[in-house]
Protein backbone atom coordinates (compact mmCIF):
# COMPACT_ATOMS: atom_id res chain seq x y z
CA UNK A 1 0.00 0.00 0.00
CA UNK A 2 2.73 2.35 1.14
CA UNK A 3 4.26 1.47 -2.27
CA UNK A 4 1.55 2.75 -4.40
CA UNK A 5 1.09 5.83 -2.31
CA UNK A 6 4.40 6.60 -3.22
CA UNK A 7 4.32 6.28 -6.92
CA UNK A 8 1.15 8.36 -6.57
CA UNK A 9 2.96 11.38 -5.33
CA UNK A 10 5.63 10.86 -7.33
CA UNK A 11 3.35 11.01 -10.65
CA UNK A 12 1.61 14.04 -8.73
CA UNK A 13 4.41 15.71 -7.99
CA UNK A 14 7.38 14.45 -10.64
CA UNK A 15 6.19 17.67 -13.47
CA UNK A 16 6.76 20.90 -10.73
CA UNK A 17 9.84 18.88 -9.61
CA UNK A 18 11.17 18.71 -13.52
CA UNK A 19 9.89 22.14 -13.59
CA UNK A 20 11.98 23.25 -11.03
CA UNK A 21 14.82 21.49 -12.08
CA UNK A 22 14.98 23.01 -15.34
CA UNK A 23 13.93 26.97 -13.34
CA UNK A 24 17.63 26.05 -11.92
CA UNK A 25 19.23 25.41 -15.08
CA UNK A 26 23.00 26.13 -14.19
CA UNK A 27 24.32 27.13 -17.45
CA UNK A 28 24.79 31.39 -17.51
CA UNK A 29 22.26 33.75 -18.98
CA UNK A 30 24.43 35.78 -21.87
CA UNK A 31 23.55 39.65 -21.48
CA UNK A 32 24.87 41.50 -24.65
CA UNK A 33 26.63 45.04 -23.56
CA UNK A 34 27.00 47.17 -27.14
CA UNK A 35 29.33 49.64 -26.70
CA UNK A 36 27.65 53.07 -25.13
CA UNK A 37 27.25 53.92 -21.56
CA UNK A 38 23.56 53.34 -20.48
CA UNK A 39 23.13 49.77 -22.64
CA UNK A 40 26.02 48.80 -20.35
CA UNK A 41 24.57 50.05 -17.48
CA UNK A 42 21.33 48.69 -18.13
CA UNK A 43 22.91 45.29 -18.58
CA UNK A 44 24.40 45.16 -15.31
CA UNK A 45 21.73 45.97 -13.28
CA UNK A 46 19.46 43.26 -15.28
CA UNK A 47 21.76 40.89 -14.65
CA UNK A 48 22.35 41.50 -10.83
CA UNK A 49 18.42 41.05 -10.33
CA UNK A 50 19.26 37.53 -12.94
CA UNK A 51 21.51 36.60 -10.11
CA UNK A 52 19.42 37.67 -6.96
CA UNK A 53 16.72 35.13 -8.49
CA UNK A 54 19.62 32.69 -8.40
CA UNK A 55 20.74 32.56 -12.24
CA UNK A 56 24.21 32.69 -13.52
CA UNK A 57 24.93 35.49 -15.60
CA UNK A 58 27.60 36.30 -17.96
CA UNK A 59 28.32 39.74 -19.84
CA UNK A 60 29.47 39.39 -23.31
CA UNK A 61 30.33 42.06 -25.82
CA UNK A 62 28.92 42.71 -29.02
CA UNK A 63 28.27 45.74 -31.73
CA UNK A 64 24.59 46.62 -32.48
CA UNK A 65 24.75 44.49 -36.03
CA UNK A 66 26.72 41.45 -34.26
CA UNK A 67 23.91 40.67 -31.70
CA UNK A 68 21.12 39.76 -33.74
CA UNK A 69 22.81 36.10 -34.82
CA UNK A 70 23.93 35.70 -31.47
CA UNK A 71 20.21 35.78 -29.76
CA UNK A 72 18.72 33.84 -33.08
CA UNK A 73 21.27 31.19 -32.35
CA UNK A 74 21.09 31.13 -28.69
CA UNK A 75 24.81 31.62 -28.32
CA UNK A 76 23.82 35.39 -26.25
CA UNK A 77 20.39 35.32 -24.95
CA UNK A 78 19.48 39.20 -23.51
CA UNK A 79 20.10 42.50 -25.23
CA UNK A 80 18.35 46.00 -23.12
CA UNK A 81 18.19 48.65 -25.04
CA UNK A 82 17.31 48.06 -28.26
CA UNK A 83 16.67 51.42 -30.15
CA UNK A 84 13.84 51.99 -32.81
CA UNK A 85 15.75 54.61 -34.57
CA UNK A 86 18.79 52.66 -35.62
CA UNK A 87 17.66 49.10 -34.34
CA UNK A 88 14.18 48.85 -35.81
CA UNK A 89 14.51 47.00 -39.27
CA UNK A 90 16.51 44.64 -37.91
CA UNK A 91 14.56 43.85 -34.50
CA UNK A 92 11.12 43.92 -37.12
CA UNK A 93 12.40 41.19 -39.58
CA UNK A 94 14.18 39.09 -36.38
CA UNK A 95 10.84 39.05 -34.56
CA UNK A 96 8.65 38.20 -37.52
CA UNK A 97 10.54 35.41 -38.19
CA UNK A 98 10.45 34.09 -34.78
CA UNK A 99 14.20 33.80 -34.54
CA UNK A 100 13.81 36.42 -31.52
CA UNK A 101 11.49 37.29 -28.74
CA UNK A 102 10.56 40.93 -27.98
CA UNK A 103 10.80 40.97 -24.79
CA UNK A 104 8.96 44.61 -23.84
CA UNK A 105 9.27 48.06 -24.05
CA UNK A 106 11.00 50.74 -21.76
CA UNK A 107 8.71 53.72 -20.33
CA UNK A 108 11.81 55.99 -22.34
CA UNK A 109 11.16 57.59 -25.24
CA UNK A 110 14.08 57.85 -27.88
CA UNK A 111 14.97 60.86 -30.31
CA UNK A 112 17.78 61.46 -32.11
CA UNK A 113 18.42 64.97 -33.52
CA UNK A 114 20.17 67.99 -33.77
CA UNK A 115 20.36 69.92 -30.26
CA UNK A 116 21.53 73.04 -28.69
CA UNK A 117 22.13 74.65 -25.31
CA UNK A 118 19.21 76.42 -23.75
CA UNK A 119 21.36 79.83 -23.73
CA UNK A 120 21.66 79.86 -27.36
CA UNK A 121 18.19 80.79 -27.71
CA UNK A 122 19.02 84.61 -26.48
CA UNK A 123 21.44 84.44 -29.67
CA UNK A 124 19.45 82.75 -31.93
CA UNK A 125 15.44 84.07 -31.08
CA UNK A 126 13.31 81.99 -33.00
CA UNK A 127 14.64 78.29 -31.94
CA UNK A 128 13.87 75.74 -31.43
CA UNK A 129 12.15 76.35 -34.76
CA UNK A 130 14.34 75.14 -37.53
CA UNK A 131 13.74 78.02 -39.69
CA UNK A 132 15.78 80.44 -36.84
CA UNK A 133 18.66 78.65 -38.24
CA UNK A 134 18.24 80.09 -41.74
CA UNK A 135 17.80 83.96 -40.43
CA UNK A 136 20.49 83.21 -37.95
CA UNK A 137 23.36 80.27 -39.17
CA UNK A 138 26.44 83.09 -39.25
CA UNK A 139 26.02 82.74 -35.34
CA UNK A 140 27.22 79.57 -35.39
CA UNK A 141 29.99 80.25 -37.82
CA UNK A 142 33.47 79.67 -36.66
CA UNK A 143 36.71 80.94 -38.06
CA UNK A 144 36.94 77.98 -40.42
CA UNK A 145 33.33 77.92 -42.09
CA UNK A 146 33.97 80.99 -44.18
CA UNK A 147 30.79 82.21 -43.00
CA UNK A 148 28.41 79.48 -42.75
CA UNK A 149 26.83 78.22 -39.76
CA UNK A 150 28.75 74.90 -38.41
CA UNK A 151 26.39 71.75 -37.47
CA UNK A 152 28.46 69.72 -35.34
CA UNK A 153 27.69 66.00 -36.06
CA UNK A 154 29.22 62.49 -34.28
CA UNK A 155 30.92 59.55 -35.53
CA UNK A 156 28.08 57.75 -37.45
CA UNK A 157 26.59 58.11 -40.69
CA UNK A 158 23.75 60.18 -40.38
CA UNK A 159 21.92 62.22 -43.81
CA UNK A 160 22.54 65.61 -42.61
CA UNK A 161 24.27 67.40 -45.94
CA UNK A 162 20.72 65.89 -47.80
CA UNK A 163 18.96 67.73 -44.87
CA UNK A 164 20.87 70.80 -45.05
CA UNK A 165 20.34 70.58 -48.81
CA UNK A 166 16.75 70.12 -48.90
CA UNK A 167 16.05 73.00 -46.13
CA UNK A 168 18.63 75.29 -47.50
CA UNK A 169 20.72 75.60 -44.54
CA UNK A 170 24.08 77.68 -44.74
CA UNK A 171 25.58 75.19 -42.55
CA UNK A 172 28.51 72.78 -42.75
CA UNK A 173 28.84 69.70 -41.41
CA UNK A 174 31.59 69.19 -39.12
CA UNK A 175 32.37 65.71 -38.11
CA UNK A 176 33.62 64.62 -35.19
CA UNK A 177 35.74 61.62 -34.44
CA UNK A 178 34.03 60.20 -31.07
CA UNK A 179 31.01 61.12 -28.86
CA UNK A 180 33.46 61.85 -26.42
CA UNK A 181 34.22 65.14 -28.71
CA UNK A 182 30.74 66.27 -29.56
CA UNK A 183 30.45 66.81 -25.63
CA UNK A 184 34.33 68.36 -25.20
CA UNK A 185 32.72 70.64 -27.84
CA UNK A 186 29.64 71.66 -25.89
CA UNK A 187 31.20 72.08 -22.67
CA UNK A 188 33.73 74.37 -24.96
CA UNK A 189 31.08 76.45 -26.75
CA UNK A 190 29.38 77.05 -23.64
CA UNK A 191 32.51 78.04 -21.46
CA UNK A 192 32.59 80.60 -23.96
CA UNK A 193 29.06 81.54 -24.19
CA UNK A 194 29.19 80.79 -27.98
CA UNK A 195 26.22 79.40 -30.05
CA UNK A 196 26.46 75.75 -31.09
CA UNK A 197 24.14 73.07 -32.62
CA UNK A 198 25.31 69.59 -32.48
CA UNK A 199 23.75 65.47 -32.73
CA UNK A 200 22.84 64.53 -29.55
CA UNK A 201 20.00 61.84 -28.67
CA UNK A 202 17.72 60.80 -25.50
CA UNK A 203 17.62 58.96 -23.38
CA UNK A 204 21.39 60.12 -22.93
CA UNK A 205 23.43 61.55 -19.82
CA UNK A 206 23.58 65.09 -21.24
CA UNK A 207 19.89 65.67 -19.81
CA UNK A 208 20.87 65.35 -16.74
CA UNK A 209 23.38 67.97 -16.84
CA UNK A 210 22.67 70.83 -19.49
CA UNK A 211 19.22 72.72 -20.09
CA UNK A 212 18.70 72.37 -23.87
CA UNK A 213 16.10 71.10 -26.56
CA UNK A 214 16.06 69.53 -29.77
CA UNK A 215 15.93 71.47 -33.38
CA UNK A 216 11.96 71.28 -34.10
CA UNK A 217 12.25 70.68 -37.63
CA UNK A 218 9.33 69.20 -40.02
CA UNK A 219 7.67 66.18 -38.60
CA UNK A 220 9.10 63.25 -39.60
CA UNK A 221 7.37 60.63 -42.43
CA UNK A 222 8.68 57.88 -44.10
CA UNK A 223 7.59 59.55 -47.53
CA UNK A 224 10.19 61.95 -46.72
CA UNK A 225 12.98 59.92 -46.96
CA UNK A 226 11.64 58.52 -50.46
CA UNK A 227 9.26 60.36 -52.61
CA UNK A 228 11.14 64.14 -53.17
CA UNK A 229 7.75 65.76 -53.58
CA UNK A 230 7.09 65.46 -50.09
CA UNK A 231 7.32 68.25 -47.63
CA UNK A 232 8.92 71.90 -48.32
CA UNK A 233 11.03 71.40 -50.65
CA UNK A 234 9.71 69.24 -53.67
CA UNK A 235 12.99 68.67 -55.41
CA UNK A 236 15.33 66.89 -52.85
CA UNK A 237 14.58 63.66 -49.97
CA UNK A 238 15.15 64.37 -45.92
CA UNK A 239 13.30 67.97 -46.06
CA UNK A 240 11.79 66.90 -42.42
CA UNK A 241 13.74 65.22 -38.69
CA UNK A 242 14.36 62.55 -37.52
CA UNK A 243 11.79 60.47 -35.85
CA UNK A 244 10.95 61.58 -32.23
CA UNK A 245 9.34 59.42 -29.61
CA UNK A 246 10.78 56.23 -30.88
CA UNK A 247 10.61 53.36 -28.62
CA UNK A 248 13.09 51.38 -26.55
CA UNK A 249 12.63 48.00 -26.37
CA UNK A 250 14.44 44.44 -24.77
CA UNK A 251 15.39 41.81 -26.91
CA UNK A 252 15.50 38.49 -26.25
CA UNK A 253 16.39 34.55 -27.48
CA UNK A 254 13.57 33.04 -28.25
CA UNK A 255 13.94 29.97 -26.34
CA UNK A 256 14.70 31.97 -22.99
CA UNK A 257 11.05 31.22 -21.49
CA UNK A 258 11.50 27.89 -21.80
CA UNK A 259 14.93 27.22 -20.23
CA UNK A 260 15.17 30.68 -17.28
CA UNK A 261 11.35 31.44 -17.21
CA UNK A 262 11.38 33.34 -14.29
CA UNK A 263 14.31 35.22 -15.61
CA UNK A 264 12.73 35.88 -19.21
CA UNK A 265 9.08 37.21 -17.04
CA UNK A 266 11.48 39.25 -14.85
CA UNK A 267 13.24 40.95 -18.19
CA UNK A 268 9.73 41.92 -19.88
CA UNK A 269 8.80 43.89 -16.75
CA UNK A 270 12.50 45.65 -16.39
CA UNK A 271 11.59 49.31 -17.19
CA UNK A 272 13.46 52.21 -16.89
CA UNK A 273 12.38 55.98 -18.32
CA UNK A 274 14.43 58.86 -19.88
CA UNK A 275 15.20 60.50 -16.64
CA UNK A 276 16.61 57.85 -15.17
CA UNK A 277 18.54 56.66 -17.58
CA UNK A 278 20.22 59.70 -18.46
CA UNK A 279 21.10 60.03 -14.81
CA UNK A 280 23.14 56.28 -15.06
CA UNK A 281 25.21 57.89 -18.17
CA UNK A 282 25.86 60.77 -16.38
CA UNK A 283 27.90 58.60 -13.00
CA UNK A 284 29.75 57.03 -15.35
CA UNK A 285 30.45 59.51 -18.37
CA UNK A 286 30.21 62.74 -16.02
CA UNK A 287 31.14 61.33 -12.25
CA UNK A 288 33.39 58.45 -13.88
CA UNK A 289 32.09 56.28 -12.14
CA UNK A 290 32.64 52.35 -13.65
CA UNK A 291 29.69 50.92 -15.20
CA UNK A 292 29.24 48.35 -12.38
CA UNK A 293 29.68 50.57 -9.48
CA UNK A 294 26.60 52.71 -10.96
CA UNK A 295 24.63 49.67 -11.49
CA UNK A 296 25.03 48.66 -8.27
CA UNK A 297 24.53 52.02 -6.34
CA UNK A 298 21.27 52.06 -8.24
CA UNK A 299 20.54 48.42 -7.49
CA UNK A 300 21.15 49.17 -3.06
CA UNK A 301 19.33 52.24 -3.58
CA UNK A 302 15.49 51.20 -5.73
CA UNK A 303 15.48 47.38 -4.22
CA UNK A 304 11.82 47.91 -3.95
CA UNK A 305 11.24 49.09 -7.66
CA UNK A 306 13.61 46.22 -9.10
CA UNK A 307 11.72 43.46 -6.57
CA UNK A 308 8.53 44.47 -8.24
CA UNK A 309 9.81 43.31 -11.59
CA UNK A 310 9.92 39.93 -10.14
CA UNK A 311 6.64 37.62 -10.86
CA UNK A 312 5.12 36.87 -7.21
CA UNK A 313 5.94 33.16 -7.98
CA UNK A 314 9.07 34.22 -8.65
CA UNK A 315 10.30 35.26 -5.57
Amino acid sequence: MGGFILRVLLLLFLPLLCSAEQEKDTSPIRVIENDWTSQIVLSRITGMIFIHQGYKVRYVQASSSEQWGALALGIDHVQVEVWQGTMELMFNRMVSANRILDAGTHSALTREDWWYPGYVEELCPGLPDWRALKRCAKVFATEKTNGKGRYVAGPWEKPEAARIRALELDFIVDQVQTADDLWRELAKAQSQNKAIVLFNWTPNWVEDRYDGKFIEFPAYEPECETDPKWGVNPLYHYDCGNPSGGWLKKAAWSGMPKKWNCAYRTLKNVNFDNATIAQLSARVDVDKLTHEQAAEEWYEANRTKWESWIPDDCH
